[in-house]
């Protein structure tokens, strides 16, 4: 069940029609859910609140699993969002899954969908990378690896290591790339910042940032294809695809005429 990010006015009616439904509460935070539930009206009547989060081990997994197994209604609740999203709620409903149990998702609030409909960067394709590594070495290999994706990148910092990770980002992804950071977002305090990697890691750096914090990314600009590259694509596409398979997915990744890579790639095989 999807809670809000920030203003307690963006829960959905489904939501606390499934709060007030459910034989037992579960959260990432109990404080938290009791409080939302304070403020929209619903009473506990007595219902258990168990707590599940990233150190609850396997006891208490199998303690939830018994209730669903004897029938009982559970109504887990991140801490903020769709659980699951950067969420403890993963290993649970995972299990879930697994001991083949009823289960279902009650939509709302999601901080990465939210900032991408305020980013004004392309939605038609994006990737959520969740948080980072800590470690700048780890990190650096992390954004590497995301760098020549051709999609819209999402991901989650601690405000703590935010300038690092925008100074990092300039680095392996290029300073010129456009990006957004949004912070707070539906709270008193939200601000959306946008620039390129450079401006916005020169801003933050300057700054004493605060609160939940999302950082999105444009795309790699797309490299003019020489006959070159599309050869060296072909041979290893030609490596498990017949020759139109191969053809058909090199032209559609290097956005080149199919009749072009068609020919090079006859010339390939028969080379």
């Amino acid at each position: 069940m999807s809670t809000p990010i920030g203003s307690a006015r963006d829960i959905t009616l489904r939501a606390l029609d499934v709060l007030a439904g459910a034989d037992v509460l579960v959260a990432e935070d109990t404080r938290t859910l009791r409080h939302l539930m304070e403020i929209h009206g619903i009473p506990l009547n007595g219902r258990q609140v168990i707590a599940y989060h990233d150190h609850s081990g396997e006891v208490q997994m199998q303690r939830l699993l018994g209730l669903l197994a004897e029938g009982k209604s559970l109504a887990y609740a991140s801490e903020a969002g769709t659980p699951l999203i950067s969420d403890p709620g993963f290993e649970l409903a995972r299990a879930v899954a697994a001991a083949g149990l009823p289960m279902s998702a009650a939509p709302g609030p999601c901080a990465a969908i939210c900032a991408l409909t305020l980013s004004g960067l392309p939605s038609d394709r994006f990737l959520f990378a969740g948080f980072p590594p800590s470690a700048q070495g780890a990190r650096r290999t992390f954004l590497e690896d995301l760098a020549p994706i051709q999609a819209t990148l999402i991901l989650y910092e601690s405000p703590k290591r935010l300038a690092a990770l925008l100074t990092d980002m300039a680095a392996t992804l290029g300073g010129s790339r456009q990006a957004v950071v949004c912070r707070e977002l539906t709270k008193r305090f939200e601000e959306v910042l946008r620039g390129s990697l450079t401006d916005l890691a020169a801003q933050i750096e300057r700054r004493e940032i605060k609160g939940e914090v999302v950082v999105l990314v444009d795309r790699a600009a797309r490299t003019e294809a020489t006959e070159e590259s599309i050869a060296a694509a072909l041979d290893t596409a030609l490596q498990s695809m017949s020759v139109k398979d191969a053809a058909s997915f090199v032209s559609q990744d290097l956005n080149v005429s199919r009749k072009i890579v068609y020919r090079i790639a006859l010339a390939r095989s028969q080379g």
